[in-house]
């Protein structure tokens, strides 16, 4: 299989990647390039594309940057019994924006963020009067359009 193939990578993509620093294996086609150069070549195109969230920062997907939330507060909403997400909303693009933190490591996550935590959702086997549906135990009407 091709490195091509392989990367899903097109043509200009390898043509820029050449321009770059990559070096191919010889001059003839299909274009080869060792697999440990185009790693590391991968490899830190994706360390320099990274940007990395700061204390009081969540990223956004639309906006493509780490943003501070609007109002400066976020909900912590549990996933597991050891970690969450925070979620707030965008103030650029008023979308919705998400960071996965661990209890543990909340605090320094949040900086100098305002955090909520929501009410546990209440299950009706535990509440004190639940509602029933007293429907069935009515005498049927005998003419129900009338």
């Amino acid at each position: 299989m091709r490195q091509r193939e392989c990367w899903e990578a097109t043509k200009t993509r390898f043509v820029i990647g050449s321009r770059t620093g990559l070096k191919p294996i010889d001059r003839r086609r299909p274009v080869l390039i060792r697999g440990t150069e185009l790693k590391a070549y991968v490899n830190a195109r994706r360390r320099r594309n990274r940007s990395p969230c700061g204390p009081g920062q969540i990223y956004c997907v639309r906006c493509r940057s780490p943003k501070h939330p609007m109002q400066a507060s976020a909900e912590y909403v549990p996933i597991t019994p050891t970690s969450g997400n925070l979620r707030a909303c965008c103030p650029d693009c008023l979308g919705r924006i998400f960071r996965r933190v661990s209890l543990p490591r909340l605090a320094a996550a949040t900086g100098n963020l305002t955090i909520t935590f929501p009410d546990a959702q209440q299950r009706i086997v535990e509440s004190v009067d639940p509602c029933l549906n007293c429907d069935l135990e009515r005498a049927p009407d005998a003419q129900p359009g009338k």
